[in-house]
């Protein structure tokens, strides 16, 4: 297990409810967060003054009753720190990855939102900082570049006093039927947890493997380091679900956007404002009471 240091655990605790299982809301996407958005004409039509200011609506009626809420620093941040925003009983993760990837011989790769780095997180109020690492362990191992990039990131947070949250994403590669893909995506999950975990890893957001039992074969490939299902855009339900199942075999909380918020930002804050606080805000309670076994926050 890969040990956190003394401020680590700050970090580590003030992303976690009171029973100490990790609860994010994720509201650091862009291009995402203006599809869900019912603008006329649609999303290319939505400025990025709108798209900041319906995140802070989002923030204010969701993320504030959360014990932390990841966001960017392309278009949240500093904004919501420095007007005032974002509550100070809510910590910020800073989410430090760029829209979309690069292919390389077939292979993703994420990039840094420009100028970002550990300090700059600092800087903007960050308490955890959050970076996505695309990877197929059936052809990346522990010496692959994406390996030296996560090891990389590791030893720059920790020389600034930082947690890291390595977020995993498994993909299909372009030779692979869609049937293949499914059949290895558990194992893909497992392995890439292990991978991360072995270039130094401390926290993990992983998505859902798929059952009971892939979730109990990440638990034992991340041996001991905490790790957190993502939503991946299902609905509350479904995710729900999937929550309750990974936290009973092994997972220690859940980072939750678009199954919480994906059908309540309209386009008007009035609009946002009672969509949040009457249906996405009940639904971070009920997922608050499966991560803590009917606690919440």
């Amino acid at each position: 297990m890969n040990e956190l240091n003394t401020l680590e655990r700050r970090g580590m605790a003030a992303i976690c409810t009171s029973a100490g299982n990790m609860l994010i809301v994720a509201a650091d996407q862009r291009n995402g967060m203006k599809a869900v958005m019912n603008a006329p004409g649609g999303p290319a039509t939505i400025s990025k003054d709108e798209l900041a200011e319906a995140k802070g609506d989002l923030v204010r009626y969701l993320g504030n009753h959360a014990p932390a809420i990841l966001l960017d620093p392309e278009v949240a941040l500093p904004r919501l720190v420095d007007d005032g925003t974002l509550s100070r009983d809510t910590a910020l993760v800073v989410g430090m990855d760029a829209s979309g990837y690069v292919t390389v011989d077939g292979l993703r790769y994420t990039k840094f939102v420009e100028g970002v780095t550990p300090r700059t997180v600092r800087e903007l109020g960050g308490d955890v900082a959050k970076m996505l690492f695309y990877m197929r362990p059936d052809r990346q191992d522990t010496n692959s570049r994406v390996a030296q990039e996560i090891r990389q990131l590791v030893r720059d947070c920790a020389d600034e006093g930082l947690l890291l949250i390595v977020e995993i994403l498994t993909y299909r590669l372009e030779d692979e039927t869609p049937e293949e893909y499914e059949r290895v995506f558990p194992s893909l999950v497992a392995d890439a947890a292990a991978v991360s975990v072995e270039c130094g890893a401390k926290v993990l957001k992983l998505p859902y493997p798929g059952s009971a039992e892939a979730c109990a074969a990440v638990t034992e490939a991340a041996e001991g380091v905490p790790w957190a299902v993502l939503s991946a855009g299902v609905d509350h339900s479904t995710f729900i679900e999937q929550v309750a199942t990974a936290v009973a075999n092994g997972a220690s909380g859940a980072m939750a956007g678009r199954s919480l918020w994906k059908d309540s930002l309209a386009m008007t804050s009035e609009e946002r404002s009672e969509l949040l606080t009457d249906r996405a805000l009940p639904r971070l309670r009920e997922l608050a009471a499966a991560i803590d076994g009917g606690r919440t926050v």
